[in-house]
C-alpha cells in the first residue's frame, strides 16, 4: 500500500474522534476533514491540524476561510459575532463556556460538543441579573463583570457615567464592565453620632474656649442625602457648629460652667429643618467637653480654692462659737 501510495504520488491521513484537519490544495481551500483515513496528493497539499480538546477554532486562515468557503463554514464550525451593544454567552454541554463583548467574534468546531448561545442586550442597562451572574461566576467568566456589595444596615446609590440612577437595597450587585462606568457610595441608614471637636467659642463675658460637640442622626432619604450637597456629614459638622456658636455666644462663662448646655430651642429647631431639607434626621444635640485656656483654668482655680478656704474658715468658727457656748452653759451649770 505505501508503495502503491509512492507510486500514484499519494499520502494518508489518519484523524482520530478528537481531530479536525484544514486541507489547502494549490493554496485554495479544499476541504475539512473529520475523524477516519484520507487519502490525499502528496503535492501541492497543506494540511493543518485541529484538536477539539480546543474547541475554539483559532488561524491565520480564518478569514479567508470564512469569506471564500461560506459552505465549509456552515458545516463544522459556528460563528459568534456580537454588535456594539450585545453581549453573548456562549453554553458548551449546558454550561457557560465563554463571554463574548461587544464588537468582536469567535469561532467553534460544532463537534466539540452541544452548543448554544445566549444574547444579553447593552442598550438599556450594564447590570447583570443575579441568575446569570451566578452562572458565569461558577464557570470563572467574570473578568468582564463587575460587583458591589450592600451589607445590612446600608443602602447604596448606583452612578453610571457619573449620573446618580437609583438606590440598591442590601445584597450583592453585577454590572458589565464594557463602557460605562459604575460606582456605589455606600451610605450608613443606621442612628451614628457625629463630633465636631476643638471649636474656639467666645462667650458673653468674652472668655475665650474650646469644646467639643455631639450630635445624633441618621439618613432617611439617602438619595436626596447623596444629590442635595457633596458631603452630607460636613453639612451637618457645619450646622451643628454655627447652631452652638449662637448658643454658647448668649451664655457668661459660669452660668456655663453650673450646668450641662444644650443647644438652644430655635438654634436646635433650625438644624433639623436644614438637615431634614438633605434628607437628614438629627437628634439630641449636646455639649461634650468645655477646655478653658491655662491662664483660665489658674484663676478658676484659685476662685475655687479661695472658696473652699471661705467655707472651712465658717464652718472652723461656727465649731467655735459651739464650743464656747458649750463652755458657758457648763459654767451656768456649776
Amino acid at each position: 500500500m505505501r508503495i502503491l501510495d509512492l507510486i500514484l504520488g499519494r499520502t494518508r491521513l489518519t484523524l482520530t474522534e478528537t481531530e479536525r484537519a484544514i486541507v489547502l490544495r494549490k493554496g485554495k481551500f479544499s476541504d475539512i476533514l473529520t475523524a477516519g483515513e484520507h487519502v490525499l496528493p502528496r503535492r501541492k497539499v497543506e494540511i493543518r491540524t485541529h484538536d477539539l480538546g480546543t474547541p475554539r477554532f483559532q488561524s491565520p486562515y480564518l478569514d479567508a476561510l470564512i469569506r471564500t468557503r461560506p459552505d465549509l463554514v456552515a458545516e463544522h464550525l459556528m460563528v459568534v459575532e456580537t454588535g456594539a451593544d450585545e453581549v453573548k454567552i456562549v453554553n458548551r454541554n449546558g454550561r457557560a463556556h465563554e463571554v463574548i463583548t461587544p464588537d468582536h467574534r469567535a469561532v467553534y468546531w460544532t463537534d466539540a460538543g452541544e452548543w448554544s448561545v445566549e444574547t444579553v442586550s447593552l442598550a438599556e442597562t450594564h447590570e447583570v441579573e443575579a441568575g446569570l451572574a451566578g452562572r458565569l461566576m461558577r464557570s470563572g467568566l467574570t473578568k468582564a463583570l463587575t460587583s458591589v456589595e450592600v451589607v445590612e444596615g446600608k443602602v447604596g446609590i448606583l452612578s453610571v457615567d457619573g449620573v446618580v440612577t437609583r438606590e440598591l437595597a442590601p445584597g450583592t450587585y453585577w454590572s458589565w464592565m464594557l463602557g460605562r462606568k459604575h460606582m456605589v457610595k455606600l451610605v450608613d441608614t443606621r442612628w451614628q453620632t457625629h463630633e465636631v471637636t476643638g471649636q474656639e467659642l467666645l462667650t458673653a463675658d468674652r472668655v475665650t474656649l474650646r469644646v467639643n460637640l455631639t450630635a445624633d442622626y441618621r439618613v432617611t432619604d439617602p438619595m436626596v442625602a447623596v444629590k442635595a450637597v457633596k458631603d452630607y456629614a460636613e453639612a451637618l459638622h457645619l450646622a451643628v457648629q454655627l447652631a452652638f456658636r449662637k448658643t454658647l455666644g448668649a451664655l457668661t462663662l459660669d452660668a456655663l460652667l453650673a450646668d450641662k448646655v444644650a443647644v438652644s430651642d430655635e438654634a436646635a429647631a433650625k438644624v433639623w429643618t436644614e438637615m431634614a431639607a438633605i434628607g437628614i434626621e438629627v437628634g439630641e444635640i449636646a455639649l461634650k467637653d468645655v477646655i478653658l485656656p491655662g491662664e483660665m483654668r489658674e484663676i478658676l482655680n484659685r476662685v475655687v480654692t479661695a472658696e473652699k478656704e471661705a467655707e472651712a474658715n465658717v464652718i472652723r468658727r461656727r465649731e467655735e462659737t459651739n464650743a464656747t457656748r458649750s463652755l458657758l452653759n457648763t459654767a451656768k451649770v456649776m
